[in-house]
């Protein structure tokens, strides 16, 4: 692979034109700061290239680009296969502005059945491991969950932890509510266990009807042994697989997989919805919204989402778009990747054609609510600027609030909100220590400093708005952070809490801490800073009682003579955390390995 670059000043479109070869690869448009504008792929990169720059009309979109254009790189590839890659890996990276871009989100979740004895139904994301099966796809956590519940509902599966398998002495509540068989105190024996294990895995791949079939003879057979109770025991599994059938709202005749995909477009705004059919089952829907979409066309955005999601990941095989346009370059280098044929469907018919119609339905649906939520959120943006006296400028706001227990465990949480949404990727907490415990305009200091430290030297954007959870003394050292740090393009207010701390009575608390402004309780603006004040608030005490959590489980052992590292970890593994060493009786504890009987009677005294 090679690298031919231009050199930022003297732009001259037809020199470049003429030095670039007729050959794949990705070329980079960049500014005079060089900062990169577009990435794009090209079959032959001196026709693509040149392109740009013949007197034929272009869109407003990108002659507004071109006239920002100072230099272009180029990246000559072996292939277009490989040219898409990078050019996907140089979006992700970059981010240019002039590309559609998509959130890179995890990767999906799958359910796992594990290859133990006693199988267990968990939730899987990460590395395979062989031991155990997997199914999926998801296209996120929640439909993982439902499935879970449902199969412990049909065949009362266990779902909990190996520490806590190995050391139950009686039923758990999920035994009581008929949802496991309980494995664990030997209810129920291996093989007949091993049956509803076979079974909740043939539903995961499709094949109901032959669990409808075993469960029917099962019990025919009970119910002539006259074992009456077992045959009502699988007349209910029955009649439950068979609610489950009926429900599931796309079946498919051929039982395999594929991913369906859709567009809308309204108001500037885009939404691509994905469909995800496994073995003929609707595992759910995911949907996506770009940035940098506005004057885009349906197929443009189709044609990106398929380049920035599947690259690098898991494919089924075959795809719906809800689009047509030459799909040969990104079929190859999929099924390049996937190891197996993958098949871009563009003229769905039957079936397929009925998934496409309610992925474009979900894409409407979940884009028009995009829209409302987006109107609302202006709403409440402009009352705020209009109660606080704020320019029309300010859009991003950061929000800070201390949480501690008496002085323990001090955390400080930083929330973002921007572009008319809370941006949970950009949220921050802070570990306090050093300080006085208790002392909050210290734990306050602190996290301003660190958080607009590295922001004023410009690694980072600075908020318009800062908004602090608490009264006065809390903005007097706000202030003076920001002061000492050169920060003095930012407004800042403290967040104060009404009489008898009732919502709707808040005082917003002026950057020189003398005056305030109380808005009217039914303002709109007020329910916005209501709202960035309650996550920054949940988002701190979450990371306060984690870290008092995890200190608390240290202290109580690191405190015993003879207890290290190792055999507190054999301890906690064993009893599956603290709360299980201290219910652990002497005797409990001296089967641990590496623990003593004498050893056993001092860590119960010590920790009772």
């Amino acid at each position: 692979m090679t690298t031919h670059a231009d050199p930022v000043p003297a732009f001259d479109p037809q020199a470049l034109s003429s030095s670039l070869p007729h050959l794949p690869g990705v070329y980079r448009m960049l500014n005079a700061r060089s900062d990169v504008l577009y990435v794009g792929k090209a079959r032959d990169l001196k026709k693509r290239v040149s392109s740009y720059f013949q007197k034929t009309a272009q869109s407003p979109r990108i002659a507004l680009m071109l006239t920002q254009v100072a230099a272009v790189q180029t990246t000559v590839t072996r292939s277009e296969a490989e040219a898409l890659i990078l050019e996907n890996n140089l979006i992700k990276s970059l981010a240019p502005r002039y590309n559609i871009l998509f959130r890179d989100d995890k990767s999906y979740p799958f359910l796992m059945l594990s290859g133990h004895t006693f199988a267990r139904l968990g939730f899987h994301r990460g590395a395979i491991d062989d031991r155990h099966r997997y199914f999926g796809p998801f296209p996120h956590t929640g439909a993982v969950r439902e499935s879970i519940q449902l199969l412990q509902k049909i065949f009362r599966l266990r779902t909990c932890e190996d520490s806590v398998f190995q050391n139950r002495s009686r039923p758990c509540l999920l035994h009581q509510i008929r949802r496991c068989s309980a494995p664990c105190v030997g209810l129920i024996d291996s093989d007949s266990y091993a049956v509803d294990a076979k079974n909740a895995e043939l539903f995961l791949l499709g094949r109901e009807n032959d669990v409808l079939q075993a469960l029917g003879n099962k019990m025919q057979q009970a119910a002539e042994q006259q074992r009456y109770e077992q045959a009502a025991f699988y007349r209910d599994q029955i009649q439950a697989l068979s609610t489950t059938q009926q429900k599931q709202y796309a079946e498919s005749s051929t039982g395999g997989e594929a991913d369906v995909i859709a567009c809308a477009g309204a108001s500037g705004a885009a939404c691509v919805n994905l469909v995800m059919m496994r073995r003929g089952r609707h595992l759910g829907d995911k949907s996506f919204f770009p940035q940098n979409a506005e004057g885009r066309t349906e197929t443009e955005v189709l044609q990106a989402f398929l380049a920035q999601h599947y690259v690098n990941r898991q494919v089924p095989t075959v795809i719906v778009v809800g689009a047509e346009f030459d799909v040969q370059e990104i079929e190859t280098t999929l099924s390049d990747q996937a190891g197996h044929p993958v098949q871009l469907v563009t003229r769905p018919q039957a079936q397929r054609r009925a998934w496409l119609e309610m992925a474009q339905k979900n894409a409407q649906l979940a884009l028009a609510q995009r829209i409302s939520h987006a109107s609302n959120q202006e709403v409440r943006l402009a009352a705020l600027r209009d109660g606080l006296g704020l320019p029309h400028t300010v859009q991003r706001i950061e929000c800070f609030d201390i949480s501690h227990t008496q002085g323990e465990a001090t955390v400080a949480s930083c929330v973002v909100y921007d572009r008319l949404e809370l941006r949970n990727s950009e949220y921050r907490r802070y570990n306090i220590a050093g300080i006085q415990a208790g002392d909050d305009y210290a734990a306050m200091r602190s996290v301003l400093q660190r958080r607009y430290e590295k922001i004023s030297r410009g690694e980072g954007v600075m908020p318009d708005l800062v908004l602090i959870d608490g009264g006065k003394g809390q903005v007097n050292v706000a202030r003076e952070v920001l002061a000492e740090l050169g920060v003095n393009d930012t407004f800042l207010f403290g967040v104060a809490k009404g009489e008898d701390r009732r919502p709707g009575l808040e005082q917003l608390i002026c950057a020189d801490a003398r005056s305030s402004i109380q808005l009217e309780r039914d303002n709109p603006g007020l329910h916005l800073i209501q709202a960035i004040r309650d996550e920054a608030h949940r988002f701190a005490i979450t990371g306060h009682r984690a870290r008092r959590g995890k200190a608390r489980v240290t202290s109580s052992l690191e405190g015993i003579s003879g207890v290290g590292a190792k055999r507190r970890k054999a301890l906690l593994t064993r009893f599956g955390g603290l709360k299980g060493v201290i219910g652990a009786s002497i005797d409990d504890l001296a089967q641990v390995q590496g623990i003593s009987r004498k050893l056993a009677e001092k860590i119960y005294l010590e920790l009772h």
